[in-house]
């Protein structure tokens, strides 16, 4: 049972529910590729680049020309949220707990949604027909915490070189200019930018608006802020994921869904449960960059 309901009693509070600060929900998942997913592992195919043949003589034999094939595969994990609504404290609310309490479920299970998609934009990817090769983030798309470019001060927070180098490994790369690219940051970070006098110092609706802290798009990037990103083991240091759309994969089993019922074991108690199933991959080394940030 929840030892706090009783702080939401009339004769101490308001007649409504105010949620404490906290991240309302998932925040990465419309930047990603979404999927729906039947089975506990799932593997989505690869089709590598080939090239073609000149043709130099007449009637020659026809050149065949073998397609690579890779697949990555994605592991689907649940997650669950439940909490107890005593009898006796329904009976002393103004209101009826439970909706409140099954918003604040899906709260949960979207920050833990966003906790997968995170930790697999630079975690272990798993290929292969069986999806047993093990393929590590490349230290190649890697922008270290004091990267400068020639002739520049250095800087180990987020700088308008780094997301130039981001933005020209992403593109050498062949990635698709017309693709949505992003950029997640902590606030840190934001800060870091606000403060660039590269920045301040070019008058365009584009830069007003992110001097402004509304943060729209700067080269090409859409900035997503979020304060759940990895930081590096020993340093602490931010690790800020810079992707394109479709190179970062979120699989859903089953969507957020709450249930709101008594239990009989618990003397009619009403109990709110959520639950869920998802899963996260990346489905290109090439199409995410990791710039490390120190804060």
């Amino acid at each position: 049972m929840s030892n706090q309901i009783t702080t939401a009693f009339v004769q101490q509070y308001k007649a409504n529910v105010e949620f404490l600060l906290q991240q309302k929900g998932s925040i990465m998942r419309p930047y990603v590729r979404n999927e729906t997913q039947n089975a506990e592992f799932q593997f989505y195919d690869r089709i590598g680049a080939t090239a073609a043949v000149e043709v130099l003589t007449r009637h020659a034999d026809t050149p065949l020309i073998e397609t690579p094939h890779d697949r990555r595969r994605c592991h689907l994990r649940d997650f669950d949220w439940a909490d107890l609504i005593d009898r006796k404290d329904r009976i002393r609310l103004l209101i009826d707990p439970t909706s409140p309490y099954a918003q604040n479920a899906a709260f949960a299970l979207g920050r833990s949604l966003d906790d997968v998609i995170i930790e697999n934009m630079f975690g272990t990817a798993y290929t292969g027909k069986t999806g047993s090769t093990s393929t590590a983030f490349p230290s190649s798309q890697q922008i270290a915490v004091d990267y400068v470019e020639s002739g520049g001060a250095t800087d180990s927070g987020l700088t308008v070189p780094k997301l130039r180098n981001a933005r020209q490994k992403l593109i050498s790369a062949q990635n698709d200019k017309s693709e949505a690219r992003y950029i997640a940051i902590s606030a840190v970070q934001m800060t870091d930018l606000l403060a660039n006098s590269l920045i301040n110092d070019i008058d365009t609706s584009e830069i007003k608006a992110l001097v402004h802290g509304e943060v729209p798009f700067y080269m090409g990037f859409k900035f997503i802020e979020c304060e759940r990103l990895l930081t590096t083991p020993s340093t602490a240091h931010r690790r800020l994921p810079c992707w394109v759309h479709s190179g970062m994969l979120l699989a859903m089993g089953a969507e957020i869904q709450a249930e709101i019922g008594p239990r009989r074991d618990k003397r009619n108690s009403t109990q709110v449960y959520s639950a869920a199933s998802f899963g996260a991959v990346r489905m290109e080394e090439e199409k995410m960059i990791e710039i490390i940030c120190d804060e």
